[in-house]
């Protein structure tokens, strides 16, 4: 899908780590078709990688997001694309939250960090 291809180069652009997606559009009940989840190693480096993902997606598809959240802190930004949810984790707390392991019945395919 072009957009999770568009949000996957805009984490690698900011060296977002540990970059993952899920496809869940085999499942039901599910919260949206795709997520894209990767950390950073700071907060700075989360709100930076939100960035990208909000301007690069933007230039390259003229798709926005309908919300964000969780810049406050940047422990766990999420972008909210409709059919897609970006997660953007400090290592902390998505080890935490876990949510691969609660999404674990998608496709989940890593993806090499650049």
């Amino acid at each position: 899908m072009k957009l999770v291809d568009k949000i996957v180069e805009a984490i690698q652009n900011k060296k977002g780590q540990r970059i993952i997606t899920i496809d869940m559009r085999r499942l039901s009940p599910k919260p949206c078709d795709w997520f894209v989840i990767c950390e950073g190693g700071s907060n700075i480096q989360v709100n930076a990688i939100a960035d990208e993902v909000e301007d690069f997606v933007r230039q390259e598809t003229k798709e926005k997001p309908i919300a964000v959240v969780g810049r406050e802190n940047a422990e766990w930004v999420a972008l909210d694309y409709g059919n897609v949810m970006v997660h953007v984790f400090q290592r902390s707390a998505r080890e935490f939250y876990d949510i691969e392991q609660l999404w674990a019945d998608g496709k989940i395919t890593e993806i090499a960090d650049a």
